[in-house]
Parts: structure tokens; C-alpha cells; sequence
């Protein structure tokens, strides 16, 4: 069933139109990714739907009754809520419905049916049980099991939610605001850009929330890992229309590959069809002129009337305007390009490092991943001297020529225009430096607009261009992928597999980390452990290592009943016997969750293997929810026993 639907939406910003004929709809419980480059009206696409921006033409329908939920805007709160009290504002619809409980009940406590007589008495019972169903049918009785899940998967710690909420970076503010919203559980939930400022298994833990889902997702990502494992449809912006393909991002890519391939060789018959048409028009006028001969002229006509309908077929655009980055050859770095020994690192009660230890040689591509906080940046700054260890040592090889790009990018002076930025610390013409700048989309007049009115995919693209300019045998990466629309990522991704050097980076990206990195380094237990290949073999093992975990959880649970068989057993009343056989079927009901629980793991561990084949990754996915609704339905039964 259509649940939300656009036709024909146009929209404009004063003269600036941004939107010309976006349609697209939305069936039941669908999953939908919006894609397109920075500032192609994906986000303006979320605000029409939420109601925030208006659209100037075009429809819109929205089923009745359908609540929305719009991650993007931090909203105001008082001074004094904490992290905790914004989470719990998902529950305000619950609190008349508590307070008519709480009176109800204390009326009940404090009297009985001599107090108000038989009927008054029944009728407060009544009101009670009508309000107590109310509540129940609301979620009231799982709020607390919906806000532990939510804190859980969100790594909110107690001492975090604590905290006043004005005094969170904006990243721990989003990260709030998401909760809240998932806690809310709208029929239509639109998120802008979700991912952002997540670590992976907090990803991880959402990508498995949004799959189970029962209302509507609609998600602006530059996450293309995550598009793969949540959505099935994606609606891409371009040219400010969109069309829509079914399917996750891989199957997108392909379909659209395909789809201009085809595009193209149409184009090519109808370009032969149409000088084909051409020529014999001229020919005909020209024999026409020649033989004096009228019928000629009106076939002419004739045929030049059918071509001026002709429906044209565009040109495709097969290669996309972007950055074309080639690197400046540089002289190789010694072997041990990247050396830790016995690192130990702590800001106050906080141990970061404790004898680390870790090796990187010359050309490996490592990427560098752990939980926020785990001290990813922390290492570069030692490695860059910018953070001294406590003890033992991180330090850089012999002949290495480090390129950095850090997370928050800032200039010396931000007033400068692009081309004087660039040329701040290099002896270059600005005719070249123009030529150079033009390498990474900064073309004609744009390179003498001021660097505080870039935005953050500009900043990164303008501190590219001058890491790049230099001889460099090291980069060192802090999530680079940060404010790059994904056509820009995927530039980035084919320069670096042509650079000759070694790369060391931190990102979330886990598409990015597929691409680029050879090796994996995890922060864990205040250690590096290498895992030699991409992320998904960094995922296998770790799959590998739960299952035999639970595999050996799962064998405590069979053999201790056994041992329970052996011991001699009295039985002395009807109450023992009844209080043994629910134990019997509490011990029964765990084995299910347990073997559930395996096939779960079994199931993903496959999902992982499988990469980004669309339709055998539906296949597992309906496996997934079946199982993963099957054991809810036991966890249910479990609580309540």
C-alpha cells in the first residue's frame, strides 16, 4: 500500500530553482535511500516531507493519521535537561495517561466500595482498566526496555546521560535527538545523514533497528555500506529530477550502469536514423530544385515534419564531472614506516594504551577502527608529535613524507580567497595554481570566493588539493570521507589505490575501508590487533569468534540441567513440583533463544560472505526478520516468567 507519495514537485529558493519533477512513493514498512551530490535538494527532499520547507508546485500525500519523526535539526531545550530527560521526552504522549493512573489509583488505595458505593466503585475500577489498556496498547509498560535498548545500541553510559544536554558536542547532541526519535516510533521516520558521528558497532546496531523496523525509513546517506544493508529502494537526485531503482546501492550502481549503456546505444541508432533523415531531405530538395518538381518539395516536408516530432533521446553523461587528482612522484620511506612499542596512554581516569604494540611497512594501506573514544585520533597526534605517550613510544620510520588531513579541518586565515589559501605556503604562479586548483572542481571565478563561505566537502577538497601538491610517501588520513558527496568519495578511492606510498587512515566508512585498506587494525582492550585483509574479513573472524562463544554458552546451559538429573531429589510438596516444572520450562525456553540466537548469527556471518548481491541478501534478510520476530516473541515470554 502507498504510504507517502511526491508527483511532480517543484521547488525554489527565492529565483533559484532547486527541485523540477521530483516523484517518487513509498509502500508499507519500505526502506528508502535518497542519493545525489552535495547540494542537489536531498535534504530540501526531506524538509518538503516533514512539512519544514513548503513546495511551490507539484502534490504530495501522505496516508492519514501517519505520524513523521525528522532527524536534522537540533531542536531548543531548558538550560537544566540533561541527556537522559531529552530521551525521555519521546514519552510525554504517556504522561496524562500516567497521572490519570496514578489518581485513579490512589482513589482505589485510599477507599473501598462502602466508601463511594457499589456502583461509583465499579465505575472508577472501569475508568482504571480503561486508562491502564490505554497505556499498555501505548508501549507505557515498555518504556523502560524500549529506553535500555535505545542507550544500549546508542552507547549511552550513565555518567552521559547525566550530562546537560547544551554542554554536548553537536555530534552527542544528534546522537540524543536520534534516540529520542527512535523512541517515538513515528510511521515515517526521515534521517539525514544518520551515520554521522557513529562508531561501527553502533552502526552495526542500528542498521539492525532500522531493519526490524515497522514504519517507513527514509535516509539521506553518503553511507553506501549502510545503504546496502538497510534500504530497497533508492531514489537518486540528479539534475534536479529523480528517478527511482529498486534494490540497495550495488544494485543501483549496476542497474544504472546498465541503464546508460543502453541509453547510449539508443542515442547512437537514433543519431544515425536522424542524419539518415537528414540527408534525405537534402537530397530530395536538391532534386526537387533540380527536376523543377513540387512533389519532391512536399515529400521534403513531409519528412521534415516527422523528424522536427521525433522524440530526441539526451546524450548520457558516462564520465561525471569531478576532482581528477594525481599524486607528485616522491622518494620511497625506509621498510618500517609506522613504528608503536610498549604505548601507554591515559587522560586522567581514562586508560587509552597500554603497551601497545604495532608495525606498519612501506605501501600497506591500514585502517584504523575502534569504538568513539577508543584513542584512534589520540595515535596520530602522537605519531604527528602533536601528544606526548606517557610511556614507550609511537614514531614515524626513516625518509617518510607525511600528508595529513585531519577530521576538523581549519585554515590560518579564512578570509583569504581559494587560490591565495592554496598558494599560502607554495612558490607557484596563480595561472598554474588555477590550472591546479581546477583538478579538484574549484573552476573559473570560484577560486576567488573567501574560505570562510566554503562548505565542509569544499574545505576538504581545497586541503587536498594542497596535501596533494606536495612530494609525500605517508598519508595519514582522519576520516576523509567526512563531507564528500560519494562521487567525490569515489574519486578519492581511485587515487589512493594509485598511490605508491603507504597509507595509514581512520574511518567509519566501511565501503571506503573495502576499497583501500589491505589490513585491519582494531583499538581493543586497550591493545592493536591486526586482522590482515579488508573489513569484511575483519568481520568474518569477529562473527567466527562470537559464534564460538555462543556455541560454548550454549553447552553450559545443555550439561548443567544433566548435572541437576544426577543429585538426589525430594520432592515434598505440590508447590516444588509445580515451581520444578516451570524451571524445566524456563531451562527449555532459554535453549530456544540460544539456538535462535545462533541461526541469527549464522545467518549474518552468510549476509557478510554473500557482499552485494541484491536479491540473496533480501533472501537472508526476510530469514533474519522471521527468526528475529520468533525470538522477540520468546524474550517476551522469557521476561515475564
Amino acid at each position: 500500500m502507498i504510504e507517502l507519495a511526491l508527483n511532480g514537485v517543484v521547488k525554489y529558493f527565492g529565483a533559484v530553482q532547486v527541485l523540477s519533477n521530483v516523484t517518487f512513493e513509498v509502500q508499507t514498512k519500505e526502506r528508502v535511500g535518497i542519493v545525489g551530490a552535495n547540494g542537489s535538494g536531498k535534504t530540501t527532499i526531506l524538509k518538503i516531507i516533514a512539512g519544514i520547507e513548503s513546495l511551490d508546485k507539484g502534490d504530495m500525500f501522505i496516508k492519514k493519521g501517519l505520524t513523521l519523526g525528522y532527524l536534522n535539526q537540533i531542536p531548543e531545550y531548558s538550560e537544566d535537561y540533561s541527556a537522559e530527560e531529552v530521551l525521555s521526552k519521546a514519552f510525554d504522549s504517556l504522561k496524562p495517561l500516567e497521572i490519570k493512573m496514578n489518581n485513579l489509583e490512589e482513589k482505589l488505595q485510599n477507599s473501598d466500595e462502602s466508601t463511594f458505593g457499589e456502583k461509583e466503585f465499579q465505575s472508577i475500577l472501569n475508568k482504571y482498566s480503561q486508562v491502564q489498556h490505554l497505556y499498555e496498547g501505548s508501549g507505557g509498560y515498555e518504556k523502560e526496555e524500549k529506553l535500555s535498548k535505545v542507550c544500549t545500541g546508542l552507547d549511552f553510559k550513565e555518567d552521559f546521560l547525566r550530562q546537560k544536554f547544551r554542554s554536548l558536542s553537536g555530534g552527542e547532541k544528534t546522537r540524543v535527538v536520534l534516540g529520542k526519535i527512535l523512541l517515538e516510533n513515528p510511521d515515517i521516520l526521515l534521517l539525514d545523514e544518520p551515520t554521522n558521528h557513529l562508531d561501527m558497532d553502533t552502526l552495526e546496531w542500528l542498521e539492525g533497528y532500522l531493519n526490524t523496523y515497522k514504519g517507513i525509513v527514509v535516509i539521506v546517506s553518503h553511507d553506501r555500506y549502510f545503504l546496502d544493508r538497510v534500504v530497497t529502494k533508492i531514489v537518486e537526485v540528479e539534475d534536479m529530477e529523480t528517478t527511482t531503482y529498486k534494490g540497495n546501492y550495488t544494485h543501483y550502481v549496476n542497474e544504472k550502469e546498465n541503464n546508460m549503456m543502453l541509453q547510449f546505444e539508443a542515442f547512437q541508432e537514433q543519431q544515425k536514423k536522424i542524419k539518415a533523415m537528414e540527408k534525405a531531405i537534402k537530397d530530395l530538395r536538391d532534386w526537387a530544385i533540380r527536376a523543377d518538381n513540387n512533389k519532391f518539395f512536399r515529400r521534403a516536408a513531409s519528412m521534415q515534419k516527422r523528424l522536427d516530432k521525433m522524440e530526441r533521446i539526451d546524450k548520457p553523461i558516462l564520465e561525471k564531472q569531478n576532482m581528477k587528482i594525481n599524486f607528485n612522484a616522491a622518494d620511497r620511506s625506509g621498510n618500517e614506516v609506522v613504528k608503536v612499542k610498549e604505548l601507554c596512554k591515559s587522560f586522567g581516569d581514562k586508560e587509552l594504551f597500554l603497551n601497545g604494540e604495532m608495525l606498519i611497512r612501506y605501501a600497506e594501506r591500514v585502517a584504523l577502527i575502534g569504538p568513539n573514544g577508543s584513542g584512534k585520533s589520540t595515535l596520530l597526534k602522537i605519531l604527528l608529535n602533536e601528544e606526548a605517550a606517557d610511556k614507550g613510544k609511537a614514531v614515524l620510520g626513516a625518509s617518510t613524507k607525511i600528508g595529513y588531513l585531519p577530521q576538523q579541518i581549519n585554515f590560518k586565515d579564512e578570509d583569504k580567497t581559494i587560490v591565495e589559501c592554496f598558494r599560502e605556503d607554495i612558490e607557484i604562479l596563480e595561472g598554474k595554481a588555477r590550472e591546479y586548483l581546477s583538478k579538484f572542481m574549484f573552476f573559473g571565478e570560484m577560486v576567488y570566493r573567501k574560505v570562510k563561505n566554503l562548505s565542509g566537502g569544499e574545505k576538504s577538497r581545497l586541503m587536498l588539493a594542497k596535501l596533494l601538491y606536495e612530494d609525500v610517501n605517508l598519508l595519514i588520513l582522519d576520516e576523509p570521507t567526512n563531507h564528500l558527496d560519494i562521487d567525490s568519495i569515489e574519486t578519492l578511492e581511485e587515487t589512493l589505490i594509485n598511490f605508491k606510498g603507504t597509507i595509514l587512515f581512520i574511518s567509519h566508512d566501511r565501503y571506503f575501508i573495502n576499497k583501500i585498506s589491505k589490513r585491519i587494525v582494531s583499538l581493543e582492550n586497550k591493545g592493536f590487533v591486526s586482522y590482515e585483509g579488508n573489513y569484511e574479513y575483519y568481520k568474518e573472524k569477529k562473527i567466527q569468534l562470537l559464534a564460538e562463544r555462543s556455541k560454548a554458552n550454549l553447552v553450559d546451559r545443555t550439561i548443567s540441567p544433566q548435572v541437576e538429573k544426577n543429585k538426589p531429589v525430594i520432592l515434598k510438596s505440590e508447590d516444588e513440583k509445580a515451581n520444578k516444572k516451570a524451571q524445566e520450562k524456563k531451562r527449555q525456553l532459554e535453549e530456544n533463544i540460544a539456538t535462535l540466537e545462533l541461526q541469527i548469527k549464522s545467518i549474518e556471518e552468510e549476509m557478510l560472505l554473500i557482499g552485494y548481491d541484491y536479491e540473496k541478501l533480501s533472501k537472508c534478510e526476510q530469514k533474519k526478520r522471521l527468526l528475529t520476530s520468533k525470538l522477540d516473541e520468546l524474550m517476551e515470554l522469557w521476561i515475564h516468567m
